[in-house]
């Protein structure tokens, strides 16, 4: 079993994301000798986000490729490869003035990606990698979920569960939120999200 955790948290060791997606990592692998993890951070190590030359350089052989391109280029091709590879993949995200940190969507425009993750067919978008399970671990530090009045601003939830919906997959997500209200109500919301991670089954 293949995994790929990624982490695009910028609060480091203070993430409720991390903590979570680790968590999550670990109750997967747990008495399996056969899982394998490739592990991303794409706060501490950022992928460009897309530029008009990587564009360019990938829909013609004539365009110009400096050396920036095509490391941008081979970095892309990395990413693509990681993520059609696992078999699972687990992501841990916050929520940034209301949607996934800019890190996190510049990984997302190197997989969602037409005639590799997706297609149309007769002006339809197809997804292309059906299969795969998707894992978010979800910190908010209010409460923005289905019943609350700030349930329209979630952008990272739907977006995610909408981008990888486009090339075919479905997203589960654990959330911990209402973690900037107090000690209290971020102990519980941990403490709940953990909870349901321990029920995980590989």
């Amino acid at each position: 079993m293949n995994i790929l955790h990624i982490d695009s948290s910028i609060l480091g060791g203070y993430s409720a994301s991390r903590q979570l997606s680790a968590a999550a990592v670990e109750r997967l692998t747990a008495g399996r000798d056969d899982a394998h993890v490739t592990y991303r951070d794409v706060a501490a190590n950022p992928i460009p986000h897309l530029s008009g030359g990587y564009l360019a350089a990938l829909q013609s052989a004539e365009a110009d490729r400096t050396p920036d391109v095509q490391a941008d280029i081979t970095l892309g091709a990395a990413v693509m490869e990681e993520f059609l590879a696992a078999d699972t993949v687990v992501i841990g995200a916050g929520l940034y003035n209301f949607g996934m940190p800019s890190q996190l969507k510049a990984w997302i425009d190197r997989i969602i990606v037409a005639g590799k993750t997706f297609n149309y067919v007769d002006g339809v978008p197809v997804g292309l990698v059906p299969g795969k399970r998707i894992l978010l671990t979800i910190a908010r530090g209010g409460f923005y979920g289905s019943d609350s009045p700030m349930a329209s601003f979630e952008h990272t939830e739907t977006h995610l569960k909408t981008a990888f919906g486009f090339i075919g997959l479905n997203a589960e997500a654990i959330v911990a939120e209402g973690l900037a209200v107090g000690p209290e109500q971020r102990t519980a919301a941990l403490a709940q999200a953990e909870a349901t991670i321990a029920t995980l089954t590989a």
